[in-house]
């Protein structure tokens, strides 16, 4: 996968159905599931964008998470259809901001919301300018 000039798309939507393993006993989604769902989204966000995780990180980009906020709304179960709409917020010369959206499709029922900051470091952890092209176009 190559680079592309510029980031166009700022929201994209992922289908989740929760695993056994990520449930409790009485068959509702642990809370320390969402940050894994919510990188799941991040990552596809970039792939809808033309651009993987490995091949910033091969031209030396990296991300950690420097902030993150979430808001349990109402359970969620095993197995059942879910949505989560991951959109980049805003970015500038040193973080990426995402908001997240985990609904019930059928209903559009908002189970969680949540909120992250990742900062653009080099191979070294030191912080670094985000690359011109993940500046989404009007920005």
């Amino acid at each position: 996968m190559s680079i592309p000039e510029q980031t166009t798309i700022r929201s994209h939507t992922i289908p989740i159905v929760p695993r056994y393993a990520e449930t409790d006993k009485g068959g509702v989604v642990h809370h320390s599931v969402y940050p894994v769902w919510f990188e799941m989204g991040r990552t596809e966000l970039l792939r809808a964008n033309g651009v993987a995780y490995r091949d910033l990180e091969a031209a030396g980009v990296f991300f950690v998470v420097a902030e993150l906020r979430l808001k349990y709304r109402r359970p969620v179960f095993y197995d059942e259809q879910i949505e989560l709409e991951t959109t980049c917020s805003n970015v500038t010369p040193a973080k990426v901001e995402h908001t997240y959206r985990l609904i019930r499709p059928d209903t559009g029922l908002l189970l969680a919301e949540g909120f992250s900051v990742l900062a653009c470091v080099d191979a070294e952890g030191k912080i670094r300018r985000i690359p011109e092209f993940m500046h989404p176009m009007g920005q």
